[in-house]
This record gives structure tokens, sequence and C-alpha cells, in this order.
């Protein structure tokens, strides 16, 4: 399987089934911080990130905002002092898709490489 955070989004424009339990499985090692949730039988990823205070909460959520329109591929974001919760599915299929994995990925890059988080 390709390196996620090396990959790109691609349009999603439904019509297609979202992903397997088998495609989850093989996803979710390259994004082991994730949780796979269900809200009103949706399934989506999410995961919590931490930051010393707010100012660098704030500066991840920038620049998870910027990686969306990038990719074309928009996560709900959550911020709060100290902590950015990022939860991602595609919409137009109703849950996850390879586009919420890359997402993910690369949004667990910019964290790793945010000095003094």
């Amino acid at each position: 399987m390709d390196d996620l955070a090396q990959s790109s989004c691609v349009p999603c424009r439904g019509g297609v089934p979202p992903l397997t339990d088998e495609l989850i499985a093989r996803y979710a090692p390259q994004v082991p911080e994730w949780r796979v949730t269900e809200v009103d039988g949706v399934r989506r990823i999410e995961r919590m990130f931490t930051f010393t205070n707010f100012r660098r909460a704030l500066e991840f959520t920038v620049a998870v905002g910027e990686l969306a329109e990038r990719e074309q591929h928009h996560p709900d974001i959550h911020l709060a002092w100290g902590r950015v919760r990022v939860e991602t599915w595609s919409h137009k299929i109703r849950g996850l898709h390879g586009n919420d994995f890359i997402l993910a990925a690369k949004a667990d890059a910019i964290y790793a490489a945010m000095p003094a988080r």
C-alpha cells in the first residue's frame, strides 16, 4: 500500500461504496493514533491532538485547514485550549474513503513537524 502521507486526495463525487472493514484495517496502521467512530450511522475517523497552549493549537488548526484546501477534502476541526480534534469522513458516500486516511496521515505529519507543541 502506498505511503498515505505522500499520496493526494482524489475527487470523490459519490457513487462509490465506503471502505470495507478489510480496507480500513489495511489503512489504519499508517495512522495509528486515529480511531474509527460512528455517528448517526456514518463511520468516520478522528484524533485528538494536544498542545501546550491555545496559540499552538490554533497554528495547527490553520495548517490543517490549509491542507484541506490543497487536498479539496475538508474535515471537521474542533479547536479548544490546548487541543484540537480532527474528524473526517466523505460526506458524499456517507462513510470512509481513502481520502480520509490520506488527510489523517498528512495531519499527523504536520503535527510531528511542529516545534514545541
